[in-house]
């Protein structure tokens, strides 16, 4: 099985963060240059992941400000 691309792996970490709390309700994610230097992956890496979680509904985007875990984030994503 070939190995999962770098977005699916970030995202899927970032899911475990919100299922275990984590990373809570409400909480801000870190900024795409601290999530770039966190896990040595390129912006388009975290943009890809961020679009996964945010089409999965777990996080939302406030353009300017930042990204936050949903208030209906749960465990059984």
């Amino acid at each position: 099985m070939p190995p999962s691309p770098k977005w699916a792996e970030l995202a899927e970490h970032i899911r475990k963060q919100i299922a275990s709390g984590e990373l809570s309700p409400g909480e801000k994610l870190p900024s795409t240059a601290q999530l770039c230097q966190i896990h040595g992956v390129s912006s388009i890496v975290v943009r890809n992941a961020m679009l996964t979680l945010k089409a999965e509904g777990l996080v939302v985007g406030v353009p300017g400000v930042g990204v936050y875990v949903t208030e209906g984030a749960t465990s059984e994503g």
